[in-house]
């Protein structure tokens, strides 16, 4: 199990922005693929954007074109920019790191609400 430490949840209201912010151990960021899940109220996780080593990244057709994952390598961190938020991508966002096996932040909420 990779520990993974989350920030930048909050709330903010319809069409604001956040960035949420992963950092990972040094010696297995550069091996794992990185990610970022959400749950919302009453349904199942599900992936919002996953980038590999190679900077190769998959978003979710229901954030494309709004969010954006990156990773800095040189600070062991992985990024979600978040712009133009709705409503329904209110949730708790977790940070995944992947190579065989799952593992998990703690998880961040994330508020979108007048």
């Amino acid at each position: 199990q990779v520990q993974l430490v989350e920030s930048g949840g909050g709330l903010v209201p319809p069409g604001g922005s956040l960035r949420l912010s992963c950092v990972a151990p040094q010696n297995i960021f550069r091996l794992y693929r990185m990610g970022w899940y959400r749950q919302a109220p009453g349904k199942q996780r599900e992936l919002v954007a996953t980038i590999l080593t190679t900077d190769k990244t998959n978003v979710a057709d229901s954030v494309k074109g709004r969010f954006t994952i990156s990773r800095d390598n040189a600070r062991n961190t992985v990024y979600l920019q978040m712009d133009s938020l709705k409503p329904e991508d209110t949730g708790v966002y977790y940070c995944n790191a992947y190579r065989g096996y799952d593992s998990w932040g703690q998880g961040i909420q994330v508020t979108v609400s007048s």
